[in-house]
Formats: C-alpha cells, sequence, structure tokens
C-alpha cells in the first residue's frame, strides 16, 4: 500500500499535485479540511464538536483530526493507498498517524515535501486571492504569518521523516507539469 504525506507551505501547491497524484496512481486523498468541511455538514459528532470550536475561534484539537482520519481509513480499507493533505502538522500528529497505520498493516511510504521559494508562495497566493474569495489570500501580512507560522509548527516535520529515510525533497519551481513529473519519479523510487 502506498501511502504519501504531501508536505509544502502554504501556496507550495499540495492541492494541485494531489489532484495528479490521486488521478495517475488511484490513491485516496485526504483532507483534514475537506474531512472537516464534510463532517460538519453531515452533523456527525466529531463534526458538531469541531463546529462548536471552530465557531468559538479556537482550533481543532489533534483527537478529533485523528478520529476523523481513522473513522476515513475504516470507511476506505480497500484503498490502493492514501494522500495525506493538510495533515499530519505536527509530529505528536505523524505519531498518531503512524499508530492508526500500523494497526492497519501499514505505514507512510513517504513525505514528500514541495520546497518554494517565500517570495514565490506569497505571489501564488496573491494569485489564488483574486478567485478564492479568501481574505486571507489577499492580504500579504496574513500570507507571511501563515508561512512563519508553518516554519515553526510543522517543519519540524522534515526532521522527525528524515530520521526514518522517508523525507523526499521535491523542487516546487517550475511548471505544474514539470513538478508532477519530479513527483511521479520520486515515488517511483518509494
Amino acid at each position: 500500500m502506498l501511502n504519501l504525506v504531501l508536505f509544502g507551505a502554504p501556496g507550495a501547491g499540495k492541492g494541485t499535485q494531489a489532484d495528479f497524484l490521486i488521478e495517475k496512481l488511484k490513491l485516496t486523498h485526504l483532507s483534514t479540511g475537506d474531512l472537516l468541511r464534510s463532517e460538519i455538514a453531515a452533523k456527525t459528532e466529531l463534526g458538531l464538536e469541531a463546529k462548536r470550536l471552530i465557531d468559538k475561534g479556537f482550533l481543532v484539537p489533534d483527537s478529533i483530526v485523528i478520529g476523523m482520519i481513522k473513522s476515513k481509513l475504516l470507511e476506505n480499507k480497500d484503498a490502493n493507498g492514501y494522500i495525506f493533505d493538510g495533515f499530519p502538522r505536527t509530529v505528536e500528529q505523524a505519531l498518531a498517524l503512524d499508530e492508526l497505520l500500523e494497526e492497519n498493516g501499514s505505514s507512510v511510504s513517504g513525505m514528500l515535501c514541495l520546497c518554494v521559494d517565500k517570495e514565490e508562495l506569497i505571489n501564488r497566493i496573491l494569485s489564488r486571492g483574486k478567485t478564492s474569495g479568501r481574505a486571507d489570500d489577499q492580504d500579504v501580512s496574513i500570507i507571511r504569518n501563515r508561512i512563519k507560522v508553518y516554519n515553526e509548527k510543522t517543519d519540524p516535520l522534515r526532521n522527525y521523516y528524515s530520521a526514518q529515510n522517508k523525507y523526499h525533497k521535491i523542487d516546487g519551481m517550475g511548471s505544474v507539469n514539470e513538478i508532477a513529473q519530479r513527483l511521479i519519479d520520486t515515488v517511483a523510487t518509494l
């Protein structure tokens, strides 16, 4: 089973490349943002708890996010593998993911890290902001802060996966097709 963690700063192209990899490799996409929206819309117990927290301005705790991931893994036991997008975000979440996958006789195959220059990240997000309608995609100070938070909180996962020889740096600069080919070439080595 092929289990990929797609990683990179905001604006690195994770969503675009996840779509490509899902189609090419026939993997199941697990996006925490999509899962949260789906659980909230379905009014599940996890979704209702997440909505209560979000409505109060709190982050959704790991226990709820991990519960949603676990539920999705159980629903898709026959999947060829998964692309984890937006999860894990911390070493604690990575440890929980390892445990969940191990329960199902699997593990993370590799972490694919899309590396993009900071100014390019900002430009990509500002460009996306012209069509996304998201206020946080249109304010440079908010974008810079999101990148800063990513570097402080999420970037340490590189060390976690490097220690397991699962970290793969992918040049995220260039055309969508060039980046996609780099990803496929790397996946072929896993």
